[in-house]
């Protein structure tokens, strides 16, 4: 459900805002129509200009010069900024961020109104010196810049000047660490700063403890404005004082990764190396770059990200953003999201000046549809509260100064790096929100239940008025056929489909489906020759896309598996081969033997359940009344479970892939010993009537 956000969240001297006040009012009144109460508020890389509202206005012009210490003009006025009433939700309190100059530099505003093309009086001015770039240049790491702000923008942060500038940061910051993800296909490194505090967690279970944030900022190479931002955030969140950082790292951990793409922005290109648009690639990660991510979301498991690029539409507005819309992305996921876009940024921007809208705005025309293939629909399938983040290319009819190059680059870097100190805030706030949606998401995902759809948007229903300016992006409705109604439950595949050679990889060399279906963290149950993927796992709305004869952008045609128990069943039960459970009731012990799998959603089992050997238990929105043993199992998953009895999880060996007990109530002792590797909860606690001992201690 929606929600307008109450503007609580306190403003840290980090980006706080310096006032201006205009010069004392002359004697004799102010003329009619004539703007009143001019103030300029001093940020990072941007001032907001505010005042009182001029009845009947169509619009106003914002003017700037630039002015000597002493106060003299520097140069000619320029009309820097029109604001026009579909700006921003609060009409009635009029704000513009300029950002179109060279921080630290002194300037004097006026701004006038506009009766339809009837210019009226100019305001008085504001003098002010704009806040310099930050950090003191006496101090060691808070010296540091960037390419891009050494050149006063004249030129962005070459890749070399990225690795150097993060490697200092690192070499200088206890709160920060640099690690490579992967490489690109030209053998770039793919870096990630883990920013936390006092440091941040040693390894990336326990930084996937801290709910952390993922801000992903260069997908497309020819799109650096995201990026720059990211680079000087970073200089802050390592060295900052300000109570407000330190308050945030200290209840999560920040996850930068500035050049997913460093291929192709060494290249300004969109796309990488081998030409792939990499944000039509994160569902199939046929590239290195985008399997690296993919493979960091599976093992840091943020909660909340954003995707910074850059949007051609100059009549959009400075900064369109959208949420994860395909159908499949949980309700409780897309709520949240739109709720930290038209709930926080919305109102934030209003305050700020910033013009933040739904993405396309006006004029936007067919964009932020439904591929699952783009990282904001990739992350709500992953159960990610996230946004794409839009910054407008060029300036356009509202900000009139940005032929000047280094101006528009400002206000873009400027822009980001406002939004992305607002997704802290907002996860600072709504922590406990955000969590909840993760949780209610995993558990609804992983019951199975609902229909499929292989393509389809939800809306974005048009912003109430004062918003009449934006055009929500338009609707991507499923077609029929390619609607499921009737789920399986699970898909199999052969080994050739599992193991088999691929072609669709740089150079004509791709991963295999089992090597991918692991990138994305899935659990497989292997019998003979045979590899099922159940869908009661916390991915459920992505795995079809992928593996199903109906999925637009798929990997291969897997066989729908559907549920081989269902109803009422009396008796001791002994499973063999593949076994789903799906609605049914078992009166009776389970046993499951070695080299079978049980699979159950809805499924209620009055007697003991013992494993030893099996090739795969995963249990989901099920009941247990009796106790679990599981030994010396290949893939174990227990999600939103209830078990009436103790459970023992001893001398399981899953590689890689973790055993998950997540979001149970135990009414009895939680006994887990001799796993390799240890369980762990998918950070949703479980509720256990009894004592944990040794590797389940902390679930």
């Amino acid at each position: 459900m929606r929600r307008q956000r109450p503007t609580l969240i306190a403003v840290s001297t980090l980006i706080a805002i310096t006032l201006t006040t205009a010069a004392p009012a002359p004697a004799n009144a102010a003329p009619p129509d004539q703007v009143t109460a001019l103030t300029a508020h001093q940020a990072d890389g941007y001032t907001t200009l505010a005042w009182q509202p001029v009845d009947g206005a169509t619009d106003y012009q914002i003017e700037r010069t630039p002015v000597e210490a002493n106060g003299t003009p520097a140069g000619a006025p320029t009309i820097v900024g029109i604001w026009r009433p579909n700006r921003q939700i609060n009409q009635q309190a009029p704000t513009f961020a300029d950002a179109g100059y060279n921080p630290g530099d002194t300037f004097q505003w006026r701004v006038r109104a506009r009766t339809g093309t009837t210019e009226q009086p100019y305001s008085d001015p504001v003098t002010a010196t704009t806040t310099a770039p930050w950090g003191n240049p006496t101090t060691p790491g808070e010296q540091l810049r960037t390419g891009w702000e050494t050149t006063h923008a004249a030129q962005y942060t070459s890749d070399t000047d990225e690795y150097a500038y993060t490697a200092a940061i690192d070499a200088l910051s206890d709160r920060v660490r640099v690690v490579e993800l992967g490489r690109t296909v030209q053998n770039r490194p793919i870096n990630m700063m883990v920013i936390g505090h006092p440091t941040p967690a040693a390894t990336p279970e326990a930084v996937a403890a801290t709910a952390p944030v993922a801000i992903n900022c260069n997908v497309h190479g020819n799109e650096p404005g995201d990026r720059e931002a990211c680079l000087i955030m970073a200089r802050q969140l390592a060295f900052s004082t300000d109570p407000r950082i330190t308050d945030l790292l200290s209840h999560t951990t920040v996850l930068i990764v500035p050049t997913i793409n460093g291929d192709g922005r060494a290249n300004n290109t969109r796309g990488n190396s081998t030409g792939q648009d990499l944000n039509r690639d994160y569902s199939l990660i046929r590239q290195p770059e985008t399997t690296a991510y993919i493979k960091m979301v599976r093992d840091y498991r943020p909660v909340a990200g954003y995707d910074g690029h850059e949007f051609g539409n100059s009549r959009a507005g400075d900064l369109p953003m959208l949420p994860p819309r395909h159908q499949n992305v949980a309700q409780p996921i897309f709520d949240q999201s739109q709720d930290m876009i038209e709930g926080h940024m919305y109102a934030k921007g209003a305050e700020a000046g910033w013009w933040a809208c739904p993405y396309g705005c006006e004029g936007g025309g067919n964009v932020g549809l439904s591929e699952e293939t783009i990282l904001r629909n990739t992350l709500g399938l992953k159960n990610v509260t996230n946004s794409l983040l839009e910054l407008r290319s060029s300036g356009g009819q509202t900000r009139p100064d940005e032929g000047n190059t280094a101006n528009n680059r400002r206000r873009k870097t400027y822009s980001a790096l406002w939004t992305f100190h607002q997704f802290l805030d907002y996860h600072r706030a709504d922590r406990a929100d955000i969590l909840k949606a993760r949780s209610e998401a995993i558990e609804s995902q992983a019951a199975n239940t609902g229909r499929l759809v292989f393509r389809g948007s939800r809306p974005i229903p048009a912003h109430p008025a004062p918003h009449p300016g934006d055009s929500p992006p338009p609707l991507d409705a499923p077609p029929a056929d390619l609607i499921l109604d009737n789920p399986p439950c699970a898909y199999k595949l052969t080994d050739a489909q599992y193991n088999g050679a691929r072609t669709d990889g740089p150079g004509g060399v791709g991963t295999t489906v089992a090597q991918r279906i692991a990138a994305h963290g899935w659990k497989v149950i292997t019998i003979g020759d045979d590899h099922y993927v159940p869908l009661n796992q916390p991915e459920r709305g992505l795995i079809p896309l992928l593996l199903d004869g109906k999925g637009v952008e798929k990997l291969t045609d897997g066989e729908r598996i559907y549920p081989t128990l269902t109803g009422r069943r009396n008796g001791p039960l002994a499973v063999t081969g593949f076994t789903c459970a799906d609605d049914a009731t078992i009166n009776g012990p389970v046993t499951v033997r070695a080299g079978a799998a049980l699979v159950t959603t809805a499924t209620t089992i009055s007697g003991p359940l013992t494993a030893t050997g099996a090739a795969g238990i995963l249990l989901a929105d099920s009941t247990v009344n009796g106790p679990v043993r599981i030994a010396a199992t290949d893939t174990i998953s227990i999600i939103d479970a209830t078990i009436a009895g103790p459970v023992d999880l001893s001398g399981n060996t899953t590689g890689t892939d973790a055993p998950v007990l997540a979001g149970t109530t135990i009414r009895g002792p939680l006994n887990c010993t001799g796993n390799n590797p240890t369980p762990h909860n998918l950070g949703i606690a479980n509720t256990v009537h009894g004592p944990r001992t040794t590797q389940c201690a902390a679930l």
